[in-house]
């Protein structure tokens, strides 16, 4: 069997799912369009004018005929699995869809965070989305995001931090750090928090000027961590801390990292008491005030997953109910 999962995988997650696909003896490959950038200071620079004037990005052009380029080669695949179509014009996924004889999307934003017009959603063969709202508005099929690290038992980690958190820059995420930062302090509690985003440049020069205490530890940043590293940060926390974006009610790869390391996680998410792994022990959801935040929480055992559960939100089952290989190859 052949697929082909084109993405624009900024964070570097979707490699996994080739990566599962391959060890399934798959011929799968991945085509991600991040690694289209500018050749040279020009081409920016004629792309800038070509937007502010035409109102046509010749960059996004470019991602484009590279996808096509790239299935042109790879020849016609048994499916394709298409994430961020947004990011596509109509004419282009017309021309993936030829390519396959079955093709899918997996939708891991909301259509209220990023819309995907309609006449593109009807080109697909299953839609997948992992917000609750969205399966419920449009009939989309519910997916969660993936286990996609080895597991780590919790009894061979030794902390050094209670709570650590990396995400892209968001205003609303901001806001809400700088009222949890309060609370934990007032807690004592040791914590990394890091920020990255082109306009984190502004909170980072705000520092500057700023006395931080010694058990604060908040880092704006536009430079992009390397996924590989992440895994070190988490075993390095005792609490990996979660926060949504405006009207997302999906659940993001963090609790699924969570769960792959026996670590606690503290969230806003409300949805997340619906699943059938949540567990107050392992799970703080918190109020608007962060009131509810204490150091119990902290100082609890982590409570183990049963096997059962845990397996259901392996890449290696998502993979299988994706490309419905079992029916599939039958």
């Amino acid at each position: 069997m052949k697929i082909c999962v084109i993405s624009y995988d900024f964070w570097g997650y979707d490699q996994y799912i080739v990566g599962a696909l391959r060890a399934k003896r798959i011929n799968a490959h991945h085509i991600k369009i991040a690694d289209v950038t500018y050749a040279n200071f020009s081409e920016r620079a004629t792309n800038a004018v070509s937007k502010i004037f035409l109102n046509k990005n010749l960059k996004a052009e470019k991602r484009q005929k590279f996808v096509l380029d790239s299935l042109e080669t790879l020849g016609h695949q048994d499916q394709i699995l298409v994430l961020n179509p947004d990011t596509f014009d109509l004419s282009t996924l017309k021309q993936i869809r030829k390519c396959s004889d079955r093709l899918i999307t997996y939708l891991y934003d909301s259509l209220d965070r990023i819309p995907v017009d309609q006449n593109k959603l009807n080109l697909f063969d299953k839609i997948f989305s992992f917000d609750s709202i969205d399966t419920q508005r449009y009939g989309f099929e519910k997916l969660t995001n993936y286990i996609y690290l080895p597991h780590i038992s919790c009894n061979i980690q030794n902390p050094e931090t209670d709570l650590f958190y990396i995400t892209s820059y968001d205003q609303k995420r901001v806001a809400f750090i700088k009222l949890l930062t309060k609370r934990l302090l007032e807690l004592q509690l040791r914590f990394q928090i890091m920020v990255i985003g082109k306009k984190s440049w502004k909170h980072q020069f705000k520092n500057l000027f700023m006395a931080i205490p010694e058990n604060l530890h908040i880092v704006f940043s536009a430079k992009k961590v390397s996924h590989k590293k992440l895994p070190e940060y988490y075993k390095n926390s005792r609490v990996l801390l979660d926060l949504t974006r405006e009207n997302q009610y999906g659940l993001s790869f963090r609790i699924f990292e969570a769960m792959a390391m026996e670590k606690k996680i503290i969230t806003d998410n409300k949805m997340i008491r619906n699943y059938d792994f949540y567990s107050p022990n392992n799970i703080l959801v918190l109020n608007e005030t962060c009131s509810n935040l204490s150091l119990s929480f902290f100082e609890s055992p982590y409570e183990k997953i049963p096997e059962d559960v845990y397996l259901k939100y392996t890449l290696e089952n998502w993979t299988d109910r994706v490309f419905d290989i079992y029916n599939y190859n039958s």
